[in-house]
């Protein structure tokens, strides 16, 4: 039998109809017209058929009737649920008693029609799709909750890695900070930038992992030839011969904050969404340019600054988008797709959310679709400003006093201070920086590690203050644990400054605190 489309104007529904009657097939389908359903049937009678229908039709209902010429409908109803357990399948029989029909909802089957009531069938089949739907959408959701609960395991684990490699990274930074200061030794020199380099590396490794397990974001210099270097990889398996890839970049060489695995995943999934957007082919073009947006440019809502943003473009030339389906664009768990989640485009606008920047999407259908991204640019310090900071950084013999547990760290923070033109003292426990301030005093500033574990950061910071310290101090902290600060006697201002600490942001930090004196 061919297959047939009603008229009416509403989502098209795709039957698979067993059935081997041409007149009972009419009688069923009449009474969907007659309640203006809009679908799509296909009719099988025979076990084959019915197999290659599910395959390749994929249908979103089975109708089916009871007993067929070599084939039966209670085998449809197996046959199915041996592929499928959500997908609806109703019995339409002239005959189908009490039993039978119990049999029959036991065995899977969502509900019974019989041919003499066939006008309950059109809202049978109604209720049918929807409780399909809100199943599926159930399993979507509760698949994204698993998800969540696996994501946030991980990311207790991260985070108790992350404060051991956290302690280990840390003599590497600042050790390479004080050996780049001999500069009349270059071999020293050279050596100071290897150490800081892989303490760096190391420390991205550590943040990147964290980013990941939880979806934070984290800065970084992000080169933009290497950011599309790294898409055209991905997509290189992924791009069918009938798509034409194109990627330019206008400045290969520009660097802007960012991170770099998270926006690479943004442009993917754009890119991917493209490819299906065009089943018979075209063309997908990512473009990257940096453009100058006035206030005029900004919609109500978005909390973005007018001045310089780089202009990432994913464009296809695919079967576009409707302005229905546009005002759904970013809905959680909405999308087009078949198998689809509908969350990746809410999560490539939670991304550049998280880099200040801002999303905006034009399509038509049959004339393709164009993403826009806006990263803000940060304008790039001068040499005098470098070199103004560089002389704002050195000390002029204050008394600082460095309470830290662990022995490497706390050597290598004095020396780096002693080096800047400080007076460090070191104290390795709360107890010790006490007996040093009824000794010498009150110092000028004081930098404290919150991770100690006989006498906590801050407890020895209310234990200073009841020795007479007031004024500001530095806590070295975990970005994952920050310090419980409550009930802690009122100082001038408490800094923090995650670890591992660089030698430039201590020096920067102490500035600032010395200078609000």
């Amino acid at each position: 039998m061919p297959e047939k489309q009603s008229r009416a104007l509403l989502p098209c529904v795709r039957i698979l109809q067993v059935e081997d009657s041409r007149p009972d097939a009419e009688l069923v389908l009449s009474e969907l017209d007659a309640d203006a359903i809009e679908y799509t049937v296909q009719v099988v009678d025979d076990e084959a058929g019915y197999l290659a229908a599910l395959a390749d039709f994929n249908p979103d209902i089975v109708l089916s009737d009871l007993s067929l010429p070599g084939f039966s409908g209670r085998r449809a109803l197996e046959l199915l649920r041996e592929r499928n357990q959500d997908l609806p399948f109703i019995f339409v029989s002239a005959r189908l008693g009490e039993e039978a029909a119990i049999e029959a909802l036991r065995n899977g089957a969502t509900d019974y029609i019989l041919k003499q009531n066939i006008a309950r069938l059109a809202s049978a089949v109604r209720r049918a799709l929807r409780e399909a739907e809100a199943q599926r959408a159930h399993l979507r959701a509760e698949a994204e909750l698993i998800r969540a609960q696996r994501f946030e395991s991980l990311a207790m684990l991260a985070g108790g890695l992350s404060h051991d490699l956290r302690n280990l990274l840390q003599p590497l930074l600042l050790a390479g900070d004080s050996l780049q200061d001999y500069q009349d030794d270059p071999r020293l020199a050279r050596l100071g930038a290897l150490v800081r380099d892989c303490g760096k590396r190391g420390l991205d490794m550590v943040q990147s992992m964290l980013s990941f397990a939880r979806g934070a974001h984290r800065a970084e210099q992000v080169r933009l030839g290497a950011l599309l270097d790294a898409l055209g990889l991905l997509m290189q398996g992924s791009v069918p011969k009938t798509v034409t890839l194109e990627i330019e970049a206008e400045d290969p060489e520009l660097c802007f904050e960012g991170n770099h695995t998270e926006l690479q995943q943004c442009l993917l999934n754009l890119c991917l969404n493209a490819l299906q957007a065009m089943p018979a082919g075209g063309i997908l073009r990512v473009e990257a340019a940096p453009v100058t947006l006035p206030v005029g440019f900004f919609r109500s809502g978005e909390d973005a600054p007018p001045g310089r943003y780089l202009c990432l473009t994913v464009a296809d030339t695919g079967i576009g988008m409707g302005q229905e389906v546009l005002e759904r664009l970013y809905e959680p768990f909405f999308t087009t797709k078949i198998t689809g989640t509908g969350l990746g485009l809410l999560s490539c606008k939670r991304i550049v959310a998280s880099h200040n920047g801002i999303m905006r999407v034009d399509s038509v259908p049959g004339s393709g679709t164009h993403f826009y991204l806006y990263i803000p640019l940060i304008e790039p310090r001068s040499d005098a400003a470098e070199q103004d900071e560089q002389d704002n950084l050195q000390g002029s013999g204050e008394r600082i006093l460095v309470v830290v547990e662990e022995a490497a760290q706390l050597s290598l923070l004095v020396d780096t201070l002693d080096a800047w033109g400080y007076q460090a003292h070191a104290s390795q426990s709360g107890t010790a920086a006490l007996q040093w301030i009824e000794a010498q005093g009150v110092p000028d500033a004081v930098v404290v590690d919150a991770d100690m574990s006989l006498f906590t950061g801050v407890r020895t910071l209310a234990a200073l203050i009841e020795h007479g310290y007031r004024d500001t101090a530095i806590l070295l902290t975990r970005p994952d644990t920050p310090p419980d600060l409550t009930g802690l006697p009122a100082l001038r201002h408490i800094y923090q400054i995650e670890k591992p600490v660089s030698a430039r942001s201590l020096l920067l930090t102490l500035r600032e605190v010395l200078q609000g004196r």
